[in-house]
């Protein structure tokens, strides 16, 4: 940790501490609000905000919010500006934790009555806050009307803790210059992998048998991201029929590393040895596509600036609708603390329906987190599909599956098995069988299913 990080860090575990000891008090003092009409549109489609009333009854009230992100990159820190300025009497105060320290310190302060009344939540650590987190208090059918992905967390009940804001998923980024010097033009752009070869080999090259640009790059960690999004074009599904147990060790896998691996030793439009990070690759000019999600724009933006890039959504094995083209992953919609009084849940359940209603809590989601609404509403907003990423998944939207939560054995032994195949000889059969060991065990005491039956299209698979 380097000298900037560890000051905040120590400034974040300061001010955790020593606002937990207040942050429950409902004592506050400050402004009283009495103007219950403020003059002001109700906002929504479906779910619907009037602002025109008092909140805890117009007497002050102070919360807290933690996050690991921060204003410009969680759009929640908008979201409270705009409510504050409604409700005078409201005091939301945001404590930032570094991401490290977040997944520790929050299920502490949550156990307690003085914890924050509202939080920021990533989906892959739903087991460690579920237990915490109060169920909405807005209707079911009203989540779903409004957010396409909201029925996937919903509980045998019905209700849910968070949902998606926005969803993102893989594209292929390729270099213009590069495309543009190949003689291609957008005509070229392939939407199937057999005409996605043709480019990545016209994108090639080499000087005295050394790969000096290589067409495609997936080294490093793209693997564990495509290797889903294939296996679902087949209809395969990442876990067993009850939910359980991870999916790997099967025949789709293995025939999808072999295409893999072709790629490389049969083609040759790229190669183990050309760099061990893509993402690198790509931002130097010396690989001319690559797989990657959305996050890889900002990584770009903030590093190599210069890259001029374009993107087009993943192809396919076939030209006809595959069970899904790829994996999806949502950025949740904050948290409110069940632990918390009731004074202070009743002010955040309220402010999570006035973001949920509120488009522009969608728009500055999509904008930071260059992600695509899950708010049908806006799915085909002109200016939300002017950003390449948006117009890439739109048409795509409703055949993208998630699988839930996933546990990251997942991920993580499935790029072990890239590396046994592609860098240290191991067979693919015997790959694919000790990542299948490797996430058995992981998973053996989890209490984790799968959220692929509640696909649209989940009885189209294998």
């Amino acid at each position: 940790m380097n000298i900037k990080k560890a000051f905040a860090a120590a400034i974040a575990t300061v001010s955790i501490f020593s606002l937990a000891a207040c942050g429950g008090s409902n004592t506050a003092t400050g402004t009283t609000d009495t103007k219950a009409d403020k003059g002001l549109d109700v906002m929504g489609q479906t779910i619907k905000y009037d602002p025109n009333h008092l909140v805890n009854d117009g007497k002050p009230i102070n919360l807290e919010y933690w996050s690991w992100g921060s204003k410009g990159s969680d759009p929640v820190y908008d979201m409270i500006d705009a409510y504050q300025k409604i409700y005078p009497n409201v005091k939301i105060k945001t404590v930032n934790v570094s991401w490290d320290d977040y997944w520790t310190k929050l299920p502490l302060a949550l156990k307690g009555k003085n914890g924050p009344a509202i939080f920021n939540i990533h989906n892959s650590y739903d087991a460690l806050i579920r237990p915490y987190a109060a169920d909405y208090d807005i209707d079911k059918a009203d989540l779903e009307a409004d957010y396409t992905t909201a029925s996937v967390h919903e509980d045998e009940n019905g209700k849910v803790k968070y949902i998606d804001s926005v969803i993102n998923t893989g594209n292929i980024y390729y270099n213009k210059k590069l495309w543009a010097e190949a003689g291609l033009t957008d005509a070229d752009i392939p939407t199937t992998w057999d005409e996605f070869i043709k480019v990545a080999q016209k994108l090639t090259k080499t000087d005295g048998g050394k790969m000096t640009q290589a067409g495609f790059n997936f080294n490093g960690d793209a693997y564990s991201a495509i290797y889903q999004g294939l296996n679902y074009q087949k209809g395969e599904l990442l876990f067993s029929e009850d939910g359980t147990k991870a999916n790997y060790d099967n025949d789709v896998t293995a025939e999808n590393m072999q295409f893999l691996k072709d790629l490389y030793d049969k083609y040759k439009v790229g190669s183990n040895d050309f760099g061990n990070d893509y993402t690198q690759s790509f931002g130097n000019g010396q690989s001319a596509m690559i797989y990657a999600w959305g996050h890889m724009e900002g990584t770009l933006k903030e590093k190599y600036p210069d890259i001029e890039y374009g993107i087009f959504a993943t192809p396919t094995f076939t030209k006809d609708t595959p069970f899904a083209y790829d994996r999806y992953n949502g950025e949740s919609t904050p948290g409110v603390n069940g632990n918390q009084t009731k004074e202070q849940q009743a002010v955040a359940q309220d402010f999570i329906k006035f973001i949920l209603a509120n488009d522009d809590y969608i728009r500055d989601a999509v904008k930071y987190l260059n992600s695509f609404p899950a708010k049908s509403s806006l799915q085909e907003d002109k200016d939300i599909l002017a950003q390449p990423v948006m117009a890439a998944i739109q048409p795509r939207v409703d055949r993208l599956i998630w699988p839930g939560p996933a546990p990251a054995t997942v991920e993580t032994s499935g790029k072990t098995a890239f590396e046994n195949v592609f860098q240290n000889g191991m067979s693919i059969a015997e790959a694919l069988k000790t990542a299948q060991n490797q996430m058995d065990t992981d998973m053996k005491s989890s209490n984790f299913k799968s959220m692929e039956s509640k696909y649209a299209y989940y009885d189209e698979h294998k």
